[in-house]
């Protein structure tokens, strides 16, 4: 009896080990399979309604912020899932840490910057005034005892302000630019100023609309866009490196060009980082 119980305690101890190895071999495993290929993937939140940046076609969100955004994920070795949440709510859900980062053209400011973190610029641009063809607006001066329209919580608003006052009642605030756009293609407003590329790219698709575009560099300052972060986040570091390399090797400037047709100013952008 005495030896069937050391023979048996030397046998269930024998057992014991074996699963004990399969099961740290197993670990071993599955940490190395999880650490491969496998791309953690990041929720991206943006408006897409503001062409050529982010817009739907086909049920599908496109644009050049998200063909930019793809870029530089894939070099710092993440995938995304861009989801279309609209501008005010974007920004509860990168301050909320719903989403991992937003993604909207979004300028980078020093309101901004007090309650997010910010990549390094990737984009350059100045607000500029959309008027119908033989408007008497030549410049943001003439904007004065006109009707504007504007995007809300954007820097075009904030530019408006400044000129005009910022309760003044001639100052139509809209949830998007489409909307602003189509309150002066009805006759509701007199002007939009929005974010260049915007009324360049709509007066260029829209011909038949018969609107121009004027720019006043005296009245609307550079502004740099940046891909927004929580505050604190560790992505920053990452995706700041690797929208330099896309700096570097070329990528950046074939998107750029894939969706304005010109060459990018990277030294500018890349001065801003100093």
């Amino acid at each position: 009896m005495k030896k069937f119980s050391i023979l048996t305690f030397f046998l269930i101890l024998s057992l014991i080990l074996s699963a004990c190895g399969t099961s740290q071999s197993d670990k071993e495993k599955n940490t190395t399979s999880s650490s491969g290929n496998e791309k953690k993937k990041l929720k991206v939140a943006t408006d897409a309604n503001y062409a050529p940046f982010e817009y739907m076609d086909k049920g599908e969100i496109v644009g050049f912020d998200v063909d930019f955004v793809k870029a530089v994920a894939k070099e710092a070795g993440y995938d995304v899932d861009i989801v279309n949440v609209g501008w005010d709510p974007l920004f509860v859900e990168i301050k909320d840490k719903i989403s991992d980062l937003g993604m909207s053209a979004i300028t980078i400011n020093d309101e901004r910057k007090q309650t997010y973190d910010f990549s390094v610029p990737y984009f350059l641009s100045t607000n500029k005034i959309l008027v119908p063809k033989g408007s008497d607006i030549k410049s943001a001066a003439d904007l004065k005892d006109k009707v504007v329209a504007v995007q809300n919580g954007t820097t075009g608003q904030e530019a408006i302000e400044k000129l005009l006052g910022k309760n003044n009642k001639n100052i139509k605030k809209f949830e998007n630019n489409n909307l602003a756009i189509m309150e002066l293609t009805s006759g509701g407003a007199d002007a939009v100023v929005a974010d260049n590329t915007v009324v360049e790219e709509y007066a260029k698709n829209n011909p038949d609309k018969k609107l121009v575009v004027i720019e006043d560099e005296n009245s609307f300052a550079k502004e740099y866009y940046g891909l927004m972060f929580p505050k604190g986040s560790k992505l920053k570091a990452e995706f700041d490196a690797a929208i330099n390399k896309i700096f570097e090797n070329g990528t950046y400037a074939k998107i750029y060009k894939k969706w304005f047709g010109t060459e990018p100013d990277i030294e500018t952008l890349k001065k801003q980082q100093q």
